[in-house]
């Protein structure tokens, strides 16, 4: 009885796991690496000093001194990078 169940179950079971610990380990050394992302480079060099203002499309604040400007019925607004500007203008 017991030689009939170990026939019938265990050594299929540990033939079974042999093979998978034998595969997987011979296609483990063939994944890629992964590549570390990398960081984007900033939009606009920053300048320290001046006042900062909230640019009205992104909300980032943005030094007075990097700023690109632009005057609305003589009160100026302040962009972190063009295509904020460009959004703004073009809105």
């Amino acid at each position: 009885m017991i030689s009939a169940f170990l026939r019938e179950f265990v050594v299929p079971l540990l033939l079974f796991l042999l093979l998978r610990s034998l595969l997987v380990g011979a296609f483990s050394g063939r994944r890629r690496p992964v590549s570390k992302p990398t960081n984007p480079a900033p939009a606009a060099p920053v300048v320290p000093g001046g006042k900062l203002h909230k640019d009205p499309v992104c909300g980032t604040y943005v030094s007075s001194d990097s700023a690109i400007t632009l005057t609305v019925k003589g009160e100026t607004v302040y962009f972190c990078s063009r295509e904020c500007w460009d959004k703004f203008h073009s809105g």
